[in-house]
């Protein structure tokens, strides 16, 4: 690492932000982010994490008030009061803590690194890594391996997936009901399978690409079917919970969805939204923010490891900034 270079963040995350002031702060897209952090003056390399839980952006070059002024458009649309600016070395053991699931809603969760580790390859592409906060990427992707092998952080709960179907069992009846998955990326497909796990009768998966959906009601241990997006509205008629987890921009299901069915409860996971909030008037509507008070008695009962994993981010630190 370069003696000269320093590193700077900065972080709106799901601990002090809701989910719409996640998604107001995180621009359009992770790759968009980060071609405009590298044309501001001072900036050598550029980084953007985009999660459903978090909104962050990274930089590096030789002056920190060059870096500052570089961030300083980031999450310029939600309150100051959410926004969690992050000087060289708390940037890293940010990354570090990150990486290891210490700052996810879900304590543990394994689903951070490969996002991370894809946020890492879209910022090489574009020209945003090549030095000091590529080498720190990389050693917290290593640390967050190091957390998963040696401590027990990620056991339990260990999903946003798994969180939300822990929900609904706490709020609605998912034994012996049939339920619908409305997405079939990672976090559609962790939630099948808890809602299968949990004693689900039948499991629906809907998807924009009907291979996905049939890919992912292969993978439950439940009788399952595959149905294509247009088909959802028909679906919500035979299903006492839904989960959302999709990628599209605009909201896949509104009030009038849910106004002639009987599903009790819906959980949006998606970021941006897939249900629109005015569909409170017609169906229990869940999201992220409400996961909390799951995740908080997983973190209550895992303060052990946490304190583990926080040892061996001190040591890896103290490396790292003696280098």
């Amino acid at each position: 690492m370069r003696e000269t270079t320093v590193v700077a963040g900065v972080s709106v995350a799901h601990d002090s932000a809701t989910v719409d002031q996640i998604e107001a702060a995180g621009g359009p897209d992770e790759q968009t982010v980060v071609e405009g952090l590298l044309a501001a003056p001072g900036v050598e390399e550029a980084f953007a994490l985009s999660t459903c839980n978090r909104a962050e952006a990274y930089v590096a070059g030789p002056d920190a008030a060059a870096l500052d002024d570089a961030l300083s458009g980031f999450a310029a649309p939600v309150p100051t009061g959410v926004v969690d600016r992050l000087d060289h070395e708390a940037t890293i053991r940010h990354l570090m803590r990150v990486t290891s699931g210490l700052e996810s809603l879900v304590l543990g969760e394994d689903q951070i690194i490969g996002q991370v580790r894809d946020a890492v390859g879209l910022a090489r592409e574009v020209g945003g890594l090549d030095g000091a906060l590529e080498a720190i990427l990389t050693k917290a992707l290593h640390v967050g391996e190091r957390a998963r092998t040696e401590t027990a952080i990620n056991e339990g709960t260990v999903s946003i997936g798994s969180a939300a179907v822990e929900l609904a069992v706490e709020e609605a009846t998912v034994a012996g009901e049939s339920v619908l998955v409305v997405g079939a990326g990672d976090m559609g497909t962790l939630a099948a399978r808890a809602l299968a796990d949990a004693g689900a009768r039948r499991v629906f998966v809907a998807n924009r690409t009907l291979s996905a959906a049939e890919h992912v009601a292969r993978e439950v241990d439940a009788p399952a079917e595959a149905v294509p997006l247009s088909a959802v509205d028909r679906t919500l008629g035979r299903v006492e919970v839904v989960v959302t987890a999709t990628d599209a921009d605009d909201y896949l299901l509104n009030a009038a969805d849910f106004a002639n069915d009987d599903v009790a409860l819906c959980v949006d996971l998606a970021q941006p939204r897939d249900v629109a909030p005015a569909a409170e008037a017609t169906v229990e509507l869940r999201d992220i923010d409400d996961l909390e008070a799951v995740t908080a008695q997983a973190r209550e009962r895992r303060a052990a490891e946490v304190r583990e994993v926080e040892t061996l981010i001190d040591a890896e630190l103290g490396r790292l900034l003696e280098q």
